[in-house]
């Protein structure tokens, strides 16, 4: 069983996660910046907003495959250089867009915005063993966690004293200071007996996207829908409770929660199946809704909690297993892009269902979005080893050969 330490001690591995912890958690408080610039500075309202965090979100989604090809193709310091000017560009001028301008080029930024979970990702894959590998991705999962505790706190704090202004232009210092350290450690993206296969030619896309990567891909998007919604689900519990200023001492109880269980999965000596975790993790869900004041909330997410860390590393480990080296930048960036879509629809999915029942109503619809994300994996998964196990058998047999169906063929009263 590889140990905590010892993944630490991989050479690079600590300056990388500590790096791109900096940027992620920037990048992770961007949509909270740019909410409060839109409400606080241009004095406009939440559904304004909204229209910016959505197409910031929308950018960062289309853009992600672009720049993993690019990371494939052209290497990764240009493609740092190039999303690093943007951002900068970007943050130095949001606090004096108009409204209109901020819509596109936040839409824009997020086409270029910094790839740090996904070189965080790929990076991991090729410094680590294949016994090293379930560890490392728990690390890097439960580093997601910590950026999403930490980075919408500090934004909303120095708004409060400060103002949205400085704070956007911390966030872009941030995002530039995590994107030129991540350059400047320059981590491998491919491992050394890798290195001929990264660089022949690209396998073809249907090579690879196979039922298995559609399935992970599939778990990435559900587990983001049910996180997603969960977070709207706890504010409307709360809110409906009178106890809405509450909302952020569940969300720290649900994010500690997962630091806890991705640490402990990650130490285990054998892994579940991504599917049977998504399931878990959708059926701790739903029963939530049944807490009704916050302290009782607090138990209740921290079933989810315990489950959120290690069902994201295991989605990242088995998307690293399954792409091709060649092809790998591309295949993180399509992950990112799962999950970042699952967070664009988890929120106004599980909004629905509370506008149509109860605040309960949201806990059940994330927790089913995830229980349809894990089903469907498991269905893909099983059709692929079955239609591995049947391809195995037909090479066996006779007739499965280029002779044999010649043979046949001669031998065929219909043959031309």
């Amino acid at each position: 069983m590889t140990s905590y330490p010892q993944v630490l001690a991989v050479p690079g591995m600590a300056p990388l996660l500590g790096v791109s912890l900096l940027a992620r958690t920037a990048i992770t408080a961007d949509v909270m910046a740019l909410t409060l610039v839109v409400v606080l500075g241009l004095e406009l309202s939440y559904a304004a907003a909204g229209g910016v965090a959505a197409a910031l979100t929308a950018g960062v989604a289309l853009g992600g495959p672009l720049l993993g090809r690019m990371i494939d193709s052209r290497g990764l310091r240009r493609v740092l250089l190039v999303t690093v000017a943007a951002q900068v560009v970007f943050w130095l001028g949001v606090p004096i867009l108009a409204y209109g301008f901020l819509l596109v080029a936040s839409f824009v930024a997020g086409l270029l915005m910094v790839p740090a979970q996904a070189v965080s990702r790929q990076a991991i894959a090729a410094m680590t063993t294949a016994q090293q590998r379930r560890a490392a991705f728990a690390l890097e999962s439960v580093q997601g966690e910590l950026s999403y505790i930490v980075g919408p706190a500090v934004v909303i704090l120095g708004a409060s004293t400060v103002s949205p202004d400085v704070v956007a232009w911390g966030v872009g210092a941030a995002i530039l200071a995590g994107g030129v350290g991540i350059a400047v450690l320059n981590p491998p993206m491919h491992a050394q007996d890798e290195a001929d296969a990264a660089t022949a030619e690209r396998p073809p896309r249907r090579q690879w996207l196979d039922a298995r990567m559609i399935a992970a891909l599939t778990m990435a998007f559900g587990t983001t829908t049910l996180l997603s919604g969960v977070d709207l689900a706890i504010v409307a519990t709360l809110r409906e409770a009178g106890q809405v200023s509450w909302a952020a001492v569940v969300v720290v109880v649900f994010g500690v929660s997962s630091v806890i269980g991705g640490l402990v999965y990650g130490a285990l000596t054998r892994p579940l199946p991504t599917w049977l975790l998504l399931g878990l993790l959708g059926l701790v869900t739903i029963p939530a809704g049944l807490a009704h004041d916050w302290p009782w909330l607090c138990v209740a997410v921290v079933g989810s909690g315990l489950l959120t860390a290690p069902t994201l590393g295991t989605v990242a480990d088995a998307v690293s297993r399954l792409a091709p080296p060649g092809v790998r930048g591309e295949v993180t960036g399509l992950q990112s892009s799962a999950q970042s879509a699952g967070f664009a629809l988890g929120a106004p999915l599980v909004g629905v269902a509370i506008d149509l029942s109860v605040p309960a109503g949201g806990f059940a619809a994330a927790g089913l979005a995830g229980l349809a994300a894990a089903g469907t994996g498991y269905l893909l998964s099983r059709r692929s080893r079955i239609g591995g196990i049947r391809r195995g058998l037909s090479d066996q047999l006779p007739w499965s050969s280029q002779a044999g169906r010649s043979s046949a063929r001669r031998r065929s009263p219909t043959a031309g």
